[in-house]
């Protein structure tokens, strides 16, 4: 089985995140979408693989999304078998959160890494 197929995204936290973002926009140039992060596909290319993209995004310094973590970051790894894996990753004594959410925007599940830090795992949805 596979386990992690590439990066989905990297979100971190910020005491201002407007402002943050507008610096990110303003000098590396993210083309920040209406939901507030950015979405980068490989090589730059808008013509790619629905799945092939990875996210961007800041949290409010205050949010608990990545609780227990108290980290201020948090990566999302896309998988193929979300399922699969957390099953895997719990028979092996990992830290798996019991919380699975399914959407239109795919299955998201989460595990907790030896020093702390919260893991997003992401199952794009299929085309």
């Amino acid at each position: 089985m596979k386990r992690v197929v590439g990066i989905g995204g990297v979100f971190f936290k910020a005491k201002n995140p407007e402002k943050l973002r507008e610096w990110y926009r303003d000098h590396l140039g993210f083309d920040l979408a209406k939901w507030g992060g950015a979405v980068f596909r490989p090589s730059g290319d808008n013509g790619s693989i629905e799945n092939e993209k990875t996210a961007w995004s800041l949290f409010p310094d205050d949010s608990d999304y990545f609780a227990p973590s108290t980290q201020p970051f948090m990566i999302n790894y896309r998988v193929d078998d979300l399922h699969a894996l957390l099953a895997a990753l719990r028979s092996e004594g990992c830290a798996v959160d019991a919380k699975v959410d399914e959407s239109e925007f795919g299955k998201f599940g989460w595990v907790m890494d030896p020093e702390g830090n919260r893991v997003e795992l992401w199952e794009p949805p299929r085309a």
